[in-house]
């Protein structure tokens, strides 16, 4: 009962994190000074996070060959994360617009024709993953991302930060 409950803990540790970041974009802005970049130093401790979640994972999963169909949404969520990434860069993925940076609009596949594609291919790969890991943590998991997503879409722009330095 406690380890599943340290398992769901670290499941939505990230999201804690990013909810506060995208609350607050100007406290994490003054927190991070004019000599780092806010979106930098998020992506630097949303690695921390995800590996506590990949090792919270590790530690209930069942581990064994996939089926096919687990490997193919895992791929396609994976994509579509990889081409997110490309397309906005480390600035656009991690709140850069929150936090004051001018971020220009992208309208190329995936966006344009998969609403939040970021967050559809990591629900995408943490699906593929039912076949390792019990889905009590899958659905803990996905759910944080929709709850993100929630947050997100009811973005008040006269909430963002104003940028300490111009760099962008």
């Amino acid at each position: 009962m406690m380890g599943g409950l340290l398992v769901s803990v670290a499941l939505l540790l990230p999201f804690a994190f990013y909810y506060v970041l995208w609350t607050y974009p100007q406290l994490w802005v003054d927190f991070c000074g004019k000599d780092t970049d806010p979106s930098h130093r998020m992506a630097q401790i949303s690695h921390i996070l995800k590996a506590v979640q990949f090792i919270a994972l590790f530690s209930v999963a069942r581990l064994s060959w996939p089926p096919w169909y687990c490997l193919v949404l895992f791929l396609i969520g994976q994509f579509l994360n990889f081409r997110v990434y490309q397309l906005l860069g480390e600035s656009g993925t991690y709140y850069g617009v929150r936090f004051g940076k001018n971020i220009p609009w992208v309208t190329e596949f995936p966006f344009g024709y998969i609403k939040d594609p970021q967050y559809v291919g990591s629900i995408l790969s943490i699906v593929a993953a039912i076949c390792w890991v019990p889905v009590q943590y899958v659905l803990v998991w996905v759910l944080g991302y929709f709850f993100m997503m929630m947050v997100e879409s009811k973005e008040n722009p006269s909430t963002r930060a104003k940028p300490l330095h111009s760099s962008g």
